[in-house]
């Protein structure tokens, strides 16, 4: 841009108009078709604009609009544009083109198959949190990413560059802190709150923030959010932990590697979940909130994120080689993985299953309690050096005590107190055509019925399985009940059902009789 361009735009700012459009993390602004600025310096939709608003500075795409939608002489933003720059109505700003963004030929370099070293990555990643990349290049990356085309290297640059920006805790007192993950998959696999409980219960420190549902129903952080308040401060969250061991927050607020937050937006919209990014993802926020020891659990099936041994290998490699780098531990178990975990799929039948075990309830999901137990005996060896029949039995002890619902309601009370699950306004039982036997069912598919109910979006929405694989089926009797907030939602994950019934493949005994559904 010349210095005649930059002058006019310095000599005609406009007026701050919040628009009220929801476009979540992906700044927009709005200018009239007939802008003298627009004009002048032949900003058309779609332009990449740099704005200053005080001493804030922000990239946001333009989408131009009829004169009648915004007055003379203002420009629109969208609520996430107008929050980061702190605006407030009719506040003069000034618009600009774009400055060059140096680190988009490193992107370039990428998607062209070639090896970025850790000063690239890490300007790719500031840029990226500095808001100077749009969704197309930030989904740029994460395609050129996927598929392998990450190596242990440029994983542990990527982690550490992301571990880097945003806020960071220590905890110079603890030699060692604690974090369990769940790579995903497997819906209802909600094993988190109720691990965490029996470890911290035990004098474990573990501060464990969790992203939001990336390509599942619910993750760790929408089902806690159904009990309590998971979007804490970065001060709020060090006090629950020093009160109570513990915590079970959202890691966005929080600010712990917030560009893994802006890469996740565009992966969910992608449904990708490539191993390079999944391992900076999460050992970028363990190292962020100053974790030292991790235990990931990594379930295996045929429809899991993981589908077989050797892929699950490959990546528990991956995980070990870049956390060595890092100066992290980290275990890695692989479980089970072929059949849903727990009866719930949703944020709030999930949290329903977690609070029956937590509670010692005689109908608490069998499989759930066993797999959290195991997983929490598996931390407790790490801490302690027992063996791992003996920490097993610690962690037994420790939930079937009542210790662990006595720490849980502490961490929920700390967080801003422990909620009543809602119920949703809507259900439906779906039905088995055969009897037979509970042959398997699809994680994948299982998981999609529960989305397209409107999980997690709404946190009422889900499943609830009424059978296990290997169960006898009658017919007609109730494989899952599903929940959804509007009778449209419902309809449509009926309609979805209905075109994938082989999602419970039930090993017929007698003759197909027509599927129905009750409508209570």
């Amino acid at each position: 841009m010349n210095i005649q361009e930059d002058c006019m735009s310095q000599a005609m700012p406009l007026h701050a108009y919040k628009m009220g459009i929801d476009t979540h993390q992906e700044p927009l602004v709005y200018m009239r078709t007939d802008c003298a600025i627009c004009r002048a310096e032949g900003y058309t939709a779609n332009t990449r604009l740099q704005i200053k608003a005080g001493s804030r500075t922000l990239i946001a795409t333009l989408n131009t609009v009829a004169k009648e939608i915004l007055p003379p002489g203002s420009i629109g933003f969208s609520d996430s544009a107008w929050e980061f720059l702190a605006l407030t109505q009719g506040q003069a700003v000034t618009v600009h083109h774009v400055p060059q963004v140096h680190s988009l030929s490193a992107l370039r370099k990428k998607i062209y198959g070639h090896v970025l070293d850790a000063a690239e990555i890490t300007s790719i990643i500031r840029d990226i949190s500095r808001h100077l990349y749009s969704d197309i290049e930030i989904a740029g990356f994460i395609s050129a990413c996927a598929g392998g085309r990450l190596n242990s290297a440029e994983t542990t640059a990527l982690t550490r560059a992301m571990a880097q920006i945003g806020n960071q805790l220590h905890w110079p007192e603890h030699e060692r802190v604690f974090d369990k993950h769940c790579i995903g998959g497997l819906p209802g696999n909600r094993t988190t709150p109720i691990v965490v409980s029996i470890a911290s219960a035990a004098g474990l420190i573990i501060p464990k923030t969790s992203s939001r549902a990336i390509t599942s129903p619910a993750g760790t952080a929408d089902t806690m959010e159904v009990l309590t308040n998971v979007d804490l401060s970065l001060d709020r969250l060090r006090k629950v932990i020093t009160r109570t061991g513990a915590c079970l927050a959202a890691g966005g607020k929080v600010g712990l590697s917030p560009t893994d937050d802006l890469l996740i937006r565009i992966e969910r919209a992608l449904d990708l979940d490539s191993e390079g990014q999944l391992v900076a993802s999460v050992l970028s926020k363990k190292m962020a909130a100053g974790s030292t020891h991790i235990l990931i659990d990594m379930p295996v099936g045929p429809t899991a994120k993981l589908r077989s041994q050797k892929q699950a290998e490959v990546l528990a490699e991956l995980f070990r080689v870049v956390a060595k780098a890092l100066g992290l531990t980290v275990r890695c178990v692989m479980t089970d993985g072929t059949q849903t975990i727990g009866n719930g799929i949703g944020p709030a039948e999930e949290a329903r299953d977690v609070l029956s075990v937590l509670r010692n309830e005689s109908t608490a999901p069998a499989d759930l309690e066993a797999r959290a137990l195991y997983l929490a005996g598996q931390l407790l060896s790490m801490a302690t050096g027992a063996d791992e029949a003996q920490a097993l039995q610690q962690a037994r002890e420790i939930l079937h005590s009542g210790q662990a619902w006595i720490q849980f309601r502490a961490i929920c009370e700390a967080q801003g107190g422990l909620r009543e699950v809602p119920i949703a306004s809507h259900h439906i039982e779906l039905r088995s055509e055969y009897a037979g036997k509970l042959r398997s069912m699809d994680n994948r598919r299982l998981a999609h019925l529960a989305k397209i109910a409107g999980a997690p979006s709404s946190p009422e929405a889900g499943l609830r399985l009424r059978v296990k694989v290997g169960d006898s089926i009658e017919a007609q009797q109730p494989l899952a009940t599903l929940y959804a907030e509007t009778p449209g939602e419902l309809a449509y994950a009926r309609e979805y059902f209905h075109e994938n019934r082989d999602l419970f493949e039930v090993s017929p005994v007698t003759s197909p009789i027509p599927a129905t559904e009750q409508q209570p």
